[in-house]
């Protein structure tokens, strides 16, 4: 089994890509920001993590975490988004490698594909096999943005000015897939990656 881990800046179409990995090849997707929804669900370590952290004023009526809540507080202070990211990324890791191994054992699956923002920066690197940049250039990335998300200008570029530049994504990874152009291209290239 062969694990791969995907990254790209925000806009950047790696939904599209993991969509056709696992619709196409039967890739088993995880995508760490999905994991850590499902974690932080009660009864979920990382839950009771975060109400120890940030108490319970960020939780809905039902009791579960008032994610924009919580979004608005860590954004606001650099020193809570560090805590919140200590507590959620690690946990998610751990959950991450159960999985691999619960795949290698079924024998099951090809390819496990991992795809995180923060990827390189949390040292998926020692887990994965190759590390797939999915490049989009700045301009493209902010138009699909406005266009798909209904995004200001601004709240593009806050989220981008919070990602680091291309050169980091492409220095730390093994393969750059280019998903400015037509998606055939992507396409072809996802099967001349994969065989």
């Amino acid at each position: 089994m062969k694990v791969i881990g995907i990254t790209g800046g925000v806009g950047s179409g790696k939904s599209r890509v993991l969509y056709e990995l696992e619709e196409k090849y039967g890739a088993y997707v995880v995508e760490a920001d999905k994991l850590a929804h499902e974690l932080m669900l009660p009864g979920m370590t990382i839950y009771d993590e975060i109400i120890k952290q940030f108490g319970t004023q960020i939780l809905n009526e039902d009791k579960t975490i008032n994610r924009k809540k919580l979004g608005e507080i860590v954004f606001e202070d650099k020193n809570k988004l560090m805590a919140l990211n200590a507590i959620v990324h690690p946990l998610v890791k751990i959950s991450i490698l159960d999985l691999i191994r619960n795949k290698k054992e079924e024998g099951s699956v090809k390819f496990f594909i991992i795809e995180a923002a923060l990827l390189i920066q949390d040292g998926y690197k020692s887990i994965c096999d190759e590390i797939w940049y999915i490049y989009v250039p700045l301009d493209v990335r902010i138009r699909r943005l406005k266009i798909q998300r209904g995004y200001s200008d601004e709240k593009c570029m806050e989220i981008v000015k919070n990602q680091p530049e291309d050169e980091f994504y492409i220095k730390n990874s093994d393969y750059v897939i280019d998903n400015s152009k037509s998606f055939d291209n992507v396409s072809e290239e996802l099967y001349r990656l994969l065989y």
